[in-house]
């Protein structure tokens, strides 16, 4: 997903202000699932299933970079790259003032207005028709929930 959403973030820094690093990569990881860019594997990993599709964001690319060879999405987090491209997507969510010092955690202002769009926001009711747009704003919004109401079957075998 190379644009923002209606809200001005792009929905991997929707969902590390909502749900952290975990939230983050979740989404990019849907993100690249809803492309064919990669594919479950046996005991719950992933792996990119081909080139870079195109429209792929830096974070959505470092994440597919490191799925040349299967992980886990618990290894996909804890993996250097993905954690310096998260790094990364901090920056300029510190510089707008959403994180607050030393640790980086959404500040009250950031998660108000987390709250503010989730209410705008529903979770849908259900997952047919939903372009892939609304899908990753859902995912990044209501984070475990919308996945298991939107893609049980992908959430369920990525682990």
């Amino acid at each position: 997903m190379d644009g923002a959403t209606e809200i001005g973030w792009e929905p991997h820094e929707i969902a590390l202000l909502n749900g952290g690093p975990r939230g983050a990569v979740t989404v990019a990881v849907v993100a690249l699932h809803l492309k064919g860019a990669l594919e479950t594997g046996p005991r719950r990993t992933l792996c990119a299933t081909g080139p870079e599709p195109e429209g792929l964001g830096p974070f959505e690319g470092t994440v597919l970079d490191c799925l040349r060879e299967p992980l886990t999405a618990r290894e996909l987090v804890r993996h250097s790259d993905v954690r310096l491209a998260v790094a990364l997507a901090r920056i300029p969510l510190a510089d707008e003032g959403l994180l607050r010092y030393p640790r980086l955690g959404p500040t009250r202002g950031a998660r108000r207005r987390v709250e503010f769009w989730r209410a705008r926001h529903p979770l849908p009711a259900v997952r047919h028709g939903l372009s892939d747009e609304d899908t990753l704003l859902a995912v990044a919004l209501h984070g475990d929930a919308a996945l298991r109401m939107l893609l049980p079957r992908f959430a369920l075998r990525a682990g």
